[in-house]
């Protein structure tokens, strides 16, 4: 009997370790910004040209924006777009390890280009990599 107390109360546990760390990863998580926002996007190829583009959006999420744009083209994944195409250049990771990089400001971004939440003035950057 013992034994089944110890092993319910450990399910238990886990159980409310899993709520909690849900909880605050749904209070952490960055919210959409309604209203009107100018953000700028630089594209790094693999040639190390740069080209940059500004839009002036009311969208709540990146992605969204560039691909109503026609920026950037892809597949849609388990864990969001997948990004095979920017500004005409394709990064084909099954030829040569290339990728497309998503940079927040000097950063490497943390959320995928669908899930990136957009604020005034945000800085963009989509680099051609080699992995």
């Amino acid at each position: 009997m013992k034994k089944n107390t110890k092993l319910t109360l450990c399910l238990v546990t886990l159980l409310a370790a899993v709520a909690l760390l849900g909880a605050v990863y749904l209070a952490a998580r960055p919210s959409p910004v309604t209203g009107e926002k100018s953000i700028a996007v630089t594209v790094v190829h693999a040639d190390k040209s740069e080209k940059i583009f500004r839009y002036e959006t009311d969208a709540e999420y990146l992605g969204s924006v560039l691909m109503e744009d026609g920026l950037v083209k892809g597949e849609q994944g388990a864990y969001g777009l997948y990004i095979k195409e920017v500004d005409g250049e394709v990064a084909d990771f099954a030829v040569n390890g290339a990728y497309w990089a998503l940079f927040e400001g000097e950063e490497y971004a943390t959320t995928g280009i669908d899930a990136t939440v957009l604020e005034d003035g945000d800085q963009f950057s989509l680099v051609y990599t080699l992995g």
